[in-house]
């Protein structure tokens, strides 16, 4: 199988390899649709992970959660988010904080997740990542579009894989 999913399955396989424990943050608005998707994952894994993972639903406010991160002693923390990347409607990619000026990311947060990111990495010694996933639409309205849900559900079942 070849294509962005396969490599991103690969990649999360490879960064989650010797977790200890993990922090799963789920990152997005509501009420803009396609950009919940990564509160959505968050909310497909809850009740199916291990106590060896916490799950956080930060919606557009991740600085609200440091103390939470902190506290858990992650070895590895993935923020999860909607982000325009230019790429086809659900693709997804996983890139390391220090790359996010490469892309031309676009997010609803108070905080740019870069200094977020930075701030984590600092305080927990975590290794931090973002999985970001073109969204559809981002206007005013509930629910994910189709090719962003069939990218939910399958990032869901990566996930439940290569967790610890």
């Amino acid at each position: 199988m070849n294509g962005p999913r396969y490599s991103v399955e690969r990649e999360l396989e490879f960064w989650f390899s010797g977790a200890g424990r993990v922090v799963i943050a789920g990152i997005g608005n509501p009420v803009r649709m396609d950009d919940f998707v990564g509160v959505r994952i968050v909310q497909g894994l809850r009740g199916r992970v291990s106590e060896k993972v916490s799950l956080i639903e930060c919606e557009t406010v991740p600085e609200n959660y440091v103390e939470q991160i902190i506290d858990f002693g992650a070895s590895h923390v993935l923020l999860i988010d909607a982000a325009l990347l230019g790429l086809k409607s659900g693709e997804a990619r996983l890139v390391m904080p220090e790359r996010i000026t490469d892309f031309p990311a676009v997010s609803t947060h108070m905080l740019p997740l870069r200094i977020f990111c930075e701030y984590v990495a600092e305080t927990t010694n975590a290794k931090i990542a973002l999985l970001l996933i073109e969204p559809r639409r981002t206007d005013f309205g509930e629910g994910l579009t189709s090719e962003v849900e069939t990218s939910a559900r399958h990032i869901t079942g990566v996930l439940l894989k290569v967790l610890p």
